[in-house]
């Protein structure tokens, strides 16, 4: 039985989940374990490689790379997760206003010790196809066993990655500490343009200018990084101001993160619905105008936005003004290649400048979907809390299993909850009905923290589908209309 935490769970370090191994978190490797990719710079001629301090993987093809460099498919996300978040601590110095985790300044004294810890990482190499690891909090740095871990995790195979908080913990010392334990990717958490947004969303001044004194130092290290924002009332008119500042760096990723009404986002203001397609047109654009990937998380109805887009490039109607609706789905039984996002879902299409982002829609006369389909809340990706509690992800606290008492590859292939999250047929309301309900889904994780059903309609999502009848939406001032998008009155 899955039960619902007391205290919410942390998916990353100051509640942004990140480090997903999209396309452009894989294709960047040493090598080691799978290839690397090199694309052209925009505006220069075929075969020139990218400037050696960038990662330019915006134009990966579709297919996405297990950490083990695997073509990772869509039926692989019924035994495997791509990607495991593992809070090894709830402690942290910072008191950021939509922390889930609600970070306390000292350790749990229940927390996994290293024994344990390193036992639930040994339980990760039973997944058949064995996850990138994702090391977040509270902050892990201040867990002191926190490079024994990543040292233990690269010897067994696993590709680790961290999520940090942004304090004086996270001294040059530690970056080559971490690079040298083996490392793969640092995730730095940027939430304005400027000192004021950024320290107020904080909580601590300051915040911001060591922000990128980090992002310096881990440059400096030769660490490979990507940077994590979360998108609120209070920045949503900097983000064309963040990609710029970010372009000044050589970040391999930008995750952009979009609240969850859980632990102290309960309290933080969302954006409306309809802004989440202003955001989704700035994404796109700057997907084909900067040098790093990006990817979104807990917004997997960006990929019905991709697909639109698509479909008004070939000069065909879009889906809602076609009837009747055929499923948009990832392939034959649920085959083809896996595009990533944690734990919302990213499509591989962000990492492509809109003129290479050619993905047909089945059904219509073009080419069958070769598999577009993402990670999503226990589809792909799942969560071990500091105490080892096993949820979907941090943002759906509801506790399936407890490591070492459960195997977290058990819980992930077993749980009903875990089974029913995968299972597009189990979505009600108009995500029951979409016909992108297979490759996009909802945010399971905001349907449960606005309506307590993590299998409920996608509450920030505008699109309706044309079987959706006509209702007035519970403010009385909203309409739906059939097959389009929710208008308001």
């Amino acid at each position: 039985m899955c039960t619902n935490k007391s205290q919410p769970a942390a998916g990353g370090a100051d509640g942004v989940p990140c480090l997903a191994p999209s396309i452009s978190a894989e294709f960047g490797l040493n090598g080691r374990n799978g290839p690397v990719v090199q694309f052209s710079r925009p505006g220069s001629p075929p075969g020139d490689p990218p400037a050696p301090e960038r990662c330019a993987t915006r134009n990966a093809p579709s297919t996405t790379m297990s950490p083990g460099g695997l073509a990772y498919t869509a039926s692989d996300f019924e035994h495997s997760p791509l990607v495991v978040f593992y809070e090894v601590t709830r402690a942290c110095n910072l008191l950021c206003r939509h922390c889930r985790a609600q970070a306390q300044p000292h350790r749990h004294p229940l927390e996994l010790d290293t024994a344990a810890a390193q036992s639930l990482l040994d339980d990760f190499k039973g997944f058949p196809k064995p996850p990138l690891v994702v090391f977040t909090g509270g902050d892990p740095i201040k867990r002191p066993d926190v490079f024994d871990l990543v040292s233990h995790g690269v010897a067994i195979g696993l590709k680790m990655a961290m999520t940090p908080s942004a304090t004086k913990l996270v001294s040059t010392n530690v970056i080559r500490r971490l690079k040298d334990a083996g490392l793969h990717r640092l995730a730095i958490s940027l939430d304005g343009a400027d000192a004021a947004t950024h320290d107020d969303f904080r909580r601590v001044p300051g915040s911001f200018a060591r922000t990128l004194e980090i992002i310096q130092d881990t440059m400096d290290c030769g660490l490979s990084m990507q940077i994590n924002t979360t998108i609120t009332r209070q920045n949503f008119h900097q983000l064309d101001a963040m990609a710029d500042l970010l372009d000044r760096y050589p970040i391999a990723l930008w995750s952009v993160f979009f609240l969850v009404p859980t632990g102290r986002a309960m309290a933080a203001p969302r954006i409306a619905p309809g802004e989440y397609e202003i955001v989704f047109e700035k994404l796109y654009a700057h997907s084909g105008r900067h040098r790093f990937g990006i990817k979104t998380t807990e917004a997997p109805h960006y990929r019905r936005f991709l697909l639109e887009k698509q479909r008004q490039a070939d000069g065909a109607p879009p889906i809602s003004d076609l009837a009747p609706q055929p499923d948009i789905a990832p392939g034959p039984h649920g085959g083809g290649s896996a595009t990533a996002d944690l734990p919302g879902v990213a499509s591989a299409m962000l990492n492509q400048p809109p003129a290479a982002a050619h993905l047909p829609v089945a059904g219509y006369g073009h080419t069958p979907l070769p598999g577009i389909v993402g990670t999503n809340d226990g589809r792909g990706v799942m969560f071990i809390s500091h105490i080892g509690e096993i949820c979907p992800t941090g943002f759906l606290p509801i506790v399936c299993g407890h490591f070492p008492h459960d195997s977290a590859v058990a819980v992930y292939q077993r749980s009903p909850l875990f089974l029913d999250l995968r299972n597009p047929d189990k979505l009600k309301g108009k995500c029951g009905v979409c016909p992108y309900r297979r490759i996009c889904g909802g945010s399971r994780a905001r349907a449960y923290g606005v309506t307590g059903d993590p299998l409920a309609a996608e509450p920030d999502c505008i699109y309706v589908p044309a079987t959706a009848l006509d209702q007035d939406a519970e403010d009385g001032k909203s309409k739906i209309r059939p097959g389009g998008l929710e208008t308001e009155n």
